[in-house]
C-alpha cells in the first residue's frame, strides 16, 4: 500500500509550484472525507439510479471533493501556522505541507467557502441549513474567537462538520433530512474519527500549550473514548437497518485490532482513508441494490 501510495504521490503537481502547493494543503488523502458522504448521501436520498448523476449531484460532489477541502484545511493551516512548525506530520519527512502564507491563497480559501453559496438557491431549506452549518462549524473549529479545536470535547463535538455534505446531498435529492437516528449516528462517527486523527498531535498540541480531547485523555484513553463513539454510531445506526450497524462495528473492531497488534498510531493514521473508503462504498452499494433490486 505504501508503494503505491508513494507512486501516485510521485504524479502529483510539486508543492514548489502554486498549484502543487494548494492540492497538497487541500490533503488529497483526505478528499473522500467530505466527497464520500456525499456519494452516500446521493445514494440515499435518490428515488431512482437515474438521480445518481444529475447536474446537482455531481457539481456537490466535485465541490466537496475539492474547494470545500481547500477551506476547510486552508482556514486550519492560517490559523495553525506557529504550531505547525512544531508538528512531525508538516516536516520535511512529513506528508502534509507546511503553511506559506501568501495573500494569494488567504484569497483562495474565502472564494472556495463562497463558491458553497452558488448552491443555496437549487437546495430546500433544510439542505441550506445543513450546507450552513458545514461553513460555520469548518470556520469556527480553526479560527478565533471560537476555535474550538482548542477545547477539548468542543472539538470533538464540532466535526459534526463532516457529515453535513452528506445531509446536503440527501436533502438535495429527498428533500428532507435523514432519519434523526442516521443523523445521530453519523455525528458519533465524526467524533470518533476527530479524536482519533488528534492523537498523533498529543505531543506537539502539548508542547504548544494546546488542549483537546485527545491530550486531556491521553493515548489510551483517546482509543477507548473514539472506541465508544464508534460503538454508540453503530447502535444507533442498528435501530435504523441493521446492515448500517455492520459497516459501522467495523471502527471499534478498528481499534481492537490496533491494541491487540500493538500497532503504532502514526502508522494506523494513515491507514484510516482505507478503512473509510470500505465503509462509505459498502454504504454505497447496499442503497444501489435497494434502488435495483428491491
Amino acid at each position: 500500500m505504501t508503494d503505491v501510495s508513494d507512486r501516485l504521490s510521485g504524479l502529483a503537481p510539486s508543492e514548489q509550484t502554486f498549484v502543487g502547493y494548494l492540492f497538497w494543503l487541500s490533503r488529497p488523502r483526505f478528499w473522500l472525507y467530505l466527497a464520500g458522504p456525499v456519494v452516500v448521501g446521493v445514494a440515499y436520498g435518490a428515488s431512482s439510479t437515474a438521480e445518481y448523476f444529475t447536474p446537482l449531484s455531481v457539481a456537490l460532489f466535485a465541490y466537496f471533493l475539492v474547494p470545500a477541502n481547500i477551506f476547510l484545511y486552508g482556514i486550519n493551516d492560517i490559523f495553525d501556522a506557529d504550531i505547525d512548525e512544531d508538528n512531525p506530520k508538516k516536516s520535511d519527512d512529513g506528508k502534509e505541507v507546511q503553511y506559506r502564507g501568501g495573500r494569494a491563497v488567504t484569497v483562495l480559501v474565502v472564494l472556495s467557502a463562497l463558491a458553497a453559496f452558488a448552491f443555496v438557491p437549487v437546495l430546500p431549506a433544510v439542505g441550506v441549513a445543513a450546507l450552513g452549518g458545514f461553513l460555520v462549524l469548518g470556520a469556527t473549529y480553526s479560527a478565533p474567537p471560537l476555535r474550538f479545536k482548542t477545547t477539548p470535547l468542543l472539538d470533538s463535538i464540532s466535526n459534526g462538520l463532516y457529515i453535513m455534505p452528506g445531509l446536503v446531498a440527501y436533502a438535495a435529492l429527498a428533500g428532507e433530512l435523514p432519519p434523526a437516528l442516521v443523523v445521530a449516528g453519523g455525528w458519533l462517527w465524526t467524533m470518533g474519527m476527530h479524536t482519533f486523527s488528534a492523537i498523533p498531535d498529543i505531543e506537539p498540541d502539548q508542547s504548544a500549550g494546546i488542549q483537546t480531547t485527545a491530550t486531556v485523555l491521553g493515548h489510551d484513553r483517546t482509543l477507548a473514548y473514539c472506541a465508544g463513539c464508534w460503538l454508540a454510531a453503530a447502535v444507533s445506526m442498528g435501530l435504523v437497518h441493521p446492515g448500517f450497524a455492520a459497516v459501522f462495528a467495523i471502527y471499534p473492531m478498528f481499534i481492537a485490532g490496533i491494541v491487540l497488534a500493538s500497532v503504532d498510531i502514526d502508522r494506523a493514521y494513515w491507514w484510516f482513508p482505507v478503512l473509510n473508503t470500505i465503509a462509505g462504498a459498502a454504504l454505497t452499494m447496499a442503497a444501489i441494490w435497494r434502488l435495483t433490486y428491491a
